[in-house]
């Protein structure tokens, strides 16, 4: 070991350099960190319900993300039967605990995928498939445009010259 790290060891604790104080702290604010949900405005962030979501025009982003994962397809196909349900049977065969379950309904909530109502204690997912029909008109528009630029390719390749 060097000397000049020896020394340091061996000082007392009160003559040891001490960290810089935070820069919140010297700006006057509390040194205490807040909380996500504190400096975004108080209230826990939540996801936007269905009608909001169709009310604001969503991009089809937001609903291809929310689509993009498995769990949340096997949600929506259990509720694609047409019948609202409730957490309890959403998880009566899945393989994720329930809060999971309700994070996953939430980001789909969010996209405008289901609408949930409360009936006492309970919440009961129904699917909003306006939203899903949207999908398909987005993914027919890509369709388009890809058979479109295709054709464009083969032209030029095709074009005798």
């Amino acid at each position: 070991m060097s000397r000049k790290r020896t020394e340091a060891a061996a000082a007392p604790r009160a003559s040891r350099p001490t960290k810089p104080p935070r820069a919140a702290a010297r700006r006057g604010a509390p040194a205490t960190r807040a909380s996500k949900s504190a400096r975004a405005g108080g209230a826990r962030a939540r996801a936007r319900p269905a009608a909001a979501a169709r009310e604001h025009g969503l991009p089809a982003a937001t609903l291809f993300a929310a689509l993009g994962d498995a769990t949340r397809l096997r949600l929506l196909h259990r509720l694609g039967a047409g019948e609202a349900l409730s957490i309890a049977r959403l998880s009566d065969q899945a393989k994720i605990t329930r809060q999971a379950i309700t994070k996953h309904l939430r980001v789909l909530e969010g996209a405008g995928l289901l609408q949930a109502t409360r009936v006492g204690r309970e919440r009961f997912w129904l699917l909003e498939r306006a939203r899903l029909d949207e999908a398909q008109r987005a993914l027919a528009r890509i369709s388009e445009q890809w058979d479109e630029a295709l054709a464009r390719l083969k032209d030029l390749v095709e074009e005798p010259g």
